[in-house]
Parts: structure tokens; C-alpha cells; sequence
């Protein structure tokens, strides 16, 4: 077994594999930012060495930083956990030439699965069923007219070295392919450095399903379970559940000796996911990517199964042979994991919310699990993901597993920043969730989920000269109508007072009021919804815009949010540049409206 093990991560998963490594008896060092001087992470760990800034590229993306951190306290293996570095071949490549075990697969395998037409490639010679697409990555617009016009529409325009939903398009028709073709294009050279992108044919009512993978350095292989993860929104995955409801014996055989085949393929070590889009009406099922990491969604196998697969991880990383001999274990029991982000929910807007956190207490029922990357008086950094933990629950059957985490979203409570527990208990609830009627475009596109949580305030439905308004609030477009929200203010958040009184945050009303007709809305001035980094700029000073054209976009919490005029006019002037990080309430830019 390992003696010693850096974790390079934070939050959550840095917070499971710590506390694995010091069950099994392995020392851990955690990194960190100085922002999460003071995280969970670096208070549980044996040791914790500062890497740099807030910034991703100065800290947790710094390889050669990580790469020193390991080498001077003497750790034997890197863990990578999920996000920042966990899928990237050239770090997991410097880990290799370091002299160090990386706990995942190799980098050769990493390289090949993390780019979409070599993993198609390869899992066309393992055999795996695959959803049409084209061959390569494409050059034109007229490449993605030529492949609706053959495969039919809609298509999906997707980066080939991505994930998430990030560099991903929509094409309905013909008509729409320019478009969506040049913003998959920026958007992936945005996120991921590169603009490369291809093809697939989009299956519109698909459910998303993957199945467990491990593999280890004596030739073994095997499959341990699937899990369903339909219900998503901007391609993010909300809820969790493990087995996958509604499949056939047969289908759930098919998809596990496909996933075992593409392993051995690629020559994989370790645990890894191979996601498909599944019709499970047709038996019918379709490669769609292979995760080379620990998942999100894990723990529902292990409760399944009665498996801890971090510890499988360390296992395997130092050589050990698998301890699950054999595939398609028969899982026991149901379980269901929802992801517990820093977001607030109302109008189905899911706006980023870090801040202060005054109180977490998780359930202490039976068959419920909470992991959790906070404690109570620690703090959502606005500058990386907005996971603060997961909350899992198991019972003998899916609907008891259903009514135990109905109980458990009650008895929750994490106070001082909004959360997205209302958005988890309004699906559960749902009649199409527990018939399993939900597939991947359920929640955006077949029911009208944001009636079925608290509203913002929508200005289109108001007189604009004799409605009052509540101040401090702040502006943001979504799609095409106009939203007010209610607790941004110039200087900041409003609710930036006390963590003591966390409920004041979110219900606040009170505060001036004024008329209509002066400040932001009439003249133009965009100001920041939240907390971010300027991700990009789209217009000049002198440009003439539209009311609801795209002025910026900020990145915060991995989200990106398009920032857009209010009002007709001429850009005056920016306040920001691309790489900035702005505070809630700062103002952007000015649009002095046509006519003034």
C-alpha cells in the first residue's frame, strides 16, 4: 500500500479521498489556493502546501507547482479527484516522468479517450455502438448542413476536446447551422484552448446512462454497476441514481461488456466511466464519452455494492490486484445522490451564489450519506465550482430510496447562501421522474420547471413609469426576457451582512423603493449579477446595440452567464477587460440609449 498521497484538488472530492487515504493508513498532503487557506481540505489533510493566487492557472492548474509540492513532501502518488487536472494527459504524463504514481490511468489513455474522434475511433473497433457522426473533426458551416441534410435534424455541434456541455451547439435546421457553428467554435477555444469540433446526430429524448468501470495492472477488467443521470440542465448533471431504473437485464449486460471491451482497448488502469445515451424502449444504446476518473456520482454504486472506490483506487494505483473478480455484481437495494450547489434556483435561473456559509447540518437518518466539502463558517469561493456537498440516500427500493431523500432534503440545512435543495425537492416530487419518463432535454425542454419554483421579478410584466420597484436589485437577461433581482447592490451583495442572520439574505424585501424611471434601467448601465471573471467582451465603445444583445460574459463558479444590454443604443463606455474579476454589483459597461 501507498505511505503517502497528494491530493490535487479541493472541495468535496479532496475532502472523500483524504478521508479515505487516513482509514487506509495513508498519509495525505493537500494544495491549495490562498482563497482556501482556511478550506476543509486543508484542515483535515496530514499536511497542506499554499500553491498560489485564487486563480485556477496560478493554483490547482499549475502543474509543475503540484509537481514540487509532491516531490518536497515526499508523497508517493498524485490522486487527482474530478475536475481541474483529473483528465489531462500532460499532467498525468509530468506525474509519470516525476517518478510518481498517478492514481487514475495512463496518460496514453487519458490522451486518446479525452478526444472525441480518437474515442470514437477506438470504440468503433471495440465494437460499441455509437451514435452517427461525422468522420473527424469538421471545417465549415456548409460540412454541418451537408450532415443534417443526410442524418437528418437536429444535430450536435460538439468541441473535440471537451466536455459538460461546454463548445456544444444545437443545430435544428439549416438555418441555424452559422451560428451555432461559430459560437461552438469560440466557446471551445474559450474553455478548452482549442476550437476543433465535429458531429453527432442529437437524440433529442435520450437518457443518459454509465456504467462503472475497473481495471487494474494484472490484465483484469471489469464492470460494477450503472447509474442513470438524466436529469441535467446547461449539460450538468442534477441527480444521480444507481442501478439505472427501467432497463432490460438484457440491455444492462450489453451496455457493461461494451464499457469492459473499450477498457481493454485503450489499455485502461484504474476506475473509469463509459457514458451512453440510451433508448431504452428500442434496447438501444450509444457511445457517447469515457470519463477517465473518479466520478461525481460514485458513492451510489458504492452503496449498492458495499464498495469504497477510492480505496479500489489506491489499491490498484499501488499495484494490488482488483478485489472485485467479477462483472455485473447484482446491486442491492436503490440509491439516489443530488447535488447540493451554491446557486440560487428562483425563476430556474440557478445564479451562482458564493459566499459565507453560517450552519451545515446534514441528516443523521438511516440509509443517508452526506458529502460535504464544508463546514459551518466556511466560505463558497466564487472561483471555482459551486458543489458544497452531495446528499445520498439508499433503500431496499427506488420509491423508498424517493420518500427517504424527501425527508432528508427537509432536514438539510445549510444557511448563510442559497442552494439548489428546492430545485432537487420540486423533481423528485414529479410525477415523469418517478415514472422514469425523464430523459437528458426533460428538465429544459418538457416541462416548465421554473413555474414550479419562487419567481424573480420579471420587469416585461410591468408598468415601466408608475411601478415601484425594491431597491438594492440588479438586472439579467435570460434568453429573451428581462429579469430583476433583488439583492445586488454597486457595492455588492445585499445580504453581505451578518452570516448570523443567513435567512435575511434570501427574503429580504425591504430597502428604499423609488419610482421607475432613473438609475441602471434607464440608462443603460450593465452591472454584474454576481461575482466572476470577465470571460469575454463582445462589443467596442461606439458599437450600436440592442436591447438584449450580448455585451460580455462572465464566468463564475464554471458557469459562463452572457451579460446583455437593457435598453437601445451606443456602448460609451467599459468599465472591464477580459480576465478581470468583478464583484457582484460592479458596474460593466454604460449604453447610453438611443435618443438621449
Amino acid at each position: 500500500m501507498l505511505s503517502k498521497v497528494l491530493v490535487a484538488n479541493r472541495g468535496e472530492i479532496a475532502v472523500r479521498i483524504i478521508r479515505t487515504c487516513a482509514e487506509a493508513g495513508v498519509a495525505s498532503v493537500a494544495v491549495y489556493s490562498e482563497a482556501d487557506e482556511k478550506a476543509l481540505h486543508v484542515r483535515l489533510a496530514d499536511e497542506a502546501v499554499l500553491l498560489g493566487a485564487a486563480s485556477p492557472s496560478e493554483s490547482y492548474l499549475a502543474i509543475d507547482k503540484i509537481i514540487e509540492a509532491a516531490k518536497s513532501t515526499g508523497a508517493q502518488a498524485v490522486h487527482p479527484g474530478y475536475g481541474f487536472l483529473a483528465e489531462n494527459a500532460a499532467f498525468a504524463k509530468a506525474v509519470e516522468d516525476a517518478g510518481l504514481i498517478f492514481i487514475g490511468p495512463p496518460s496514453s489513455a487519458i490522451e486518446v479517450m479525452g478526444s472525441k474522434i480518437a474515442a470514437r475511433d477506438l470504440a468503433a473497433k471495440a465494437d460499441v455502438p455509437q451514435v452517427p457522426g461525422s468522420q473527424g473533426t469538421i471545417a465549415s458551416v456548409a460540412d454541418v448542413i451537408a450532415f443534417g441534410d443526410e442524418h437528418g435534424y437536429p444535430v450536435a455541434i460538439k468541441a473535440t476536446y471537451g466536455g459538460g456541455g461546454r463548445g456544444m451547439r444545437m443545430v435544428a435546421s439549416a438555418s441555424e447551422a452559422e451560428s451555432a457553428f461559430a459560437s461552438a467554435k469560440q466557446e471551445s477555444a474559450a474553455a478548452f484552448g482549442r476550437d476543433d469540433v465535429y458531429l453527432e446526430r442529437y437524440l433529442s429524448s435520450a437518457r443518459h446512462v454509465e456504467v462503472q468501470v475497473f481495471a487494474d495492472t494484472h490484465g483484469s477488467a471489469v464492470w460494477i454497476g450503472d447509474r442513470d443521470c438524466s436529469v441535467q440542465r446547461r449539460h450538468q448533471k442534477l441527480i444521480e441514481e444507481a442501478p439505472a431504473p427501467g432497463l432490460s437485464d438484457e440491455l444492462r449486460r450489453a451496455m457493461g461488456e461494451a464499457s469492459v471491451r473499450l477498457a481493454k482497448q485503450v489499455g485502461y488502469v484504474g476506475a473509469g466511466t463509459v457514458e451512453f445515451l440510451v433508448e431504452a424502449d428500442r434496447e438501444a444504446f450509444y457511445f457517447l464519452e469515457m470519463n477517465t476518473r473518479i466520478q461525481v456520482e460514485h458513492p451510489v454504486t458504492e452503496m449498492t455494492l458495499g464498495l469504497d472506490l477510492v480505496a479500489e483506487q489506491l489499491a490498484v494505483a499501488a499495484g494490488e490486484p482488483l478485489s472485485i473478480t467479477e462483472s455485473g455484481a447484482v446491486p442491492r437495494g436503490h440509491a439516489i445522490e443530488v447535488r447540493v450547489n451554491a446557486e440560487d434556483t428562483r425563476g430556474a435561473l440557478f445564479m451562482p451564489s458564493p459566499g459565507p456559509i453560517a450552519t451545515v447540518q446534514a441528516p443523521t437518518r438511516a440509509g443517508v450519506r452526506w458529502d460535504g466539502g464544508y463546514e459551518s463558517g466556511d466560505e463558497v469561493q466564487p472561483y471555482y465550482d459551486s458543489l458544497v456537498g452531495k446528499l445520498i440516500v439508499w433503500a431496499p427500493t427506488r420509491d423508498r430510496a424517493l420518500d427517504r431523500l424527501t425527508l432528508a432534503l427537509d432536514e438539510l440545512i445549510i444557511d448563510g447562501v442559497p442552494t439548489t435543495v428546492p430545485a432537487a425537492r420540486q423533481i423528485i416530487a414529479h410525477k415523469d421522474f418517478r415514472n422514469v419518463a425523464m430523459h437528458t432535454n426533460w428538465l429544459e425542454r418538457d416541462i416548465d420547471f421554473a413555474s414550479l419554483l419562487p419567481p424573480v421579478e420579471d420587469l416585461s410584466d410591468t408598468d415601466a413609469e408608475d411601478t415601484e420597484e425594491m431597491l438594492p436589485r440588479n438586472e439579467v437577461w435570460v434568453g429573451d426576457r428581462r429579469y430583476v433581482i433583488p439583492f445586488f447592490t454597486p457595492a455588492g451583495p445585499a445580504a453581505a451582512a451578518p452570516v448570523a442572520e443567513p435567512q435575511a439574505r434570501r427574503a429580504s424585501t425591504g430597502g428604499p423603493r423609488k419610482k421607475r424611471g432613473g438609475g441602471a434601467a434607464a440608462s443603460g448601465e450593465a452591472k454584474s449579477p454576481m461575482q466572476g471573471t470577465v470571460a469575454q467582451i463582445d462589443v467596442e465603445v461606439g458599437a450600436q446595440v440592442e436591447a438584449g444583445q450580448v455585451l460580455m460574459v462572465l464566468e463564475a463558479m464554471k458557469m459562463q452567464n452572457p451579460i446583455r444590454a437593457a435598453v437601445n443604443g451606443v456602448v460609451e463606455s467599459l468599465h472591464v477587460e477580459v480576465g478581470q474579476v468583478v464583484a457582484a454589483g460592479a458596474s460593466l459597461a454604460t449604453v447610453v440609449a438611443a435618443g438621449e
